[in-house]
């Protein structure tokens, strides 16, 4: 079996991915062609968006997926590699609940799933259960992702708000 940075090398390589700006490789896979306007939104052709839209995502060689969060419901879909967790602040719950999902292949790795939903509008992060290896995964968005609604955490203020997982937190911050 090759070494997973070779298997990363060449996912990499297949899938056309670049680096994104909350850390890994991501390439986007579809966007979908019907446009829709969020509830509550004025009705001006602008603020359409995709209904949907899919990426390829892929954490290795220790990358992680910095707290960020976005105006969208984002479910993750599981492909290849090792575990995954993907580290949600539910900061609707009045204790500033962390949830986290562990994806992975139910088949090899029993206590994972292939499937997490992160409601719009939390923050959240991810990294390889295993910093030594890689996990290849797919990111749905809808309505359809869109970088202006893409906020990269204050990782101070965020551990001042939940000082209960400031460790995870500041661990799992942006590179500067």
């Amino acid at each position: 079996m090759p070494e997973p940075r070779a298997i990363a090398d060449e996912l990499i390589r297949r899938f056309d991915l670049k680096p994104h700006p909350e850390g890994g490789f991501f390439a986007e896979t579809y966007r979908s062609a019907a446009r829709v306007l969020r509830v509550g939104e004025p009705r001006e052709a602008d603020d359409t968006r995709a209904a949907s839209t899919a990426i390829y995502y892929l954490l290795c060689d220790g990358a992680q997926s910095a707290w960020h969060r976005i105006r969208s419901d984002e479910v993750w879909h599981f492909y290849a590699g090792e575990p995954l967790l993907v580290h949600v602040l539910d900061e609707s719950a009045a204790s500033g609940a962390l949830v986290t999902h562990r994806l992975g292949n139910p088949i090899t790795h029993p206590d994972t799933v292939c499937q997490a939903v992160v409601p719009a509008g939390l923050w959240f992060a991810a990294e390889c259960a295993d910093p030594a290896s890689f996990a290849l995964v797919g990111c749905t968005v809808a309505p359809g992702f869109e970088f202006s609604e893409f906020e990269l955490a204050d990782v101070d203020a965020l551990k001042a708000r939940h000082p209960r997982h400031a460790r995870l937190i500041g661990r799992l911050r942006a590179a500067d």
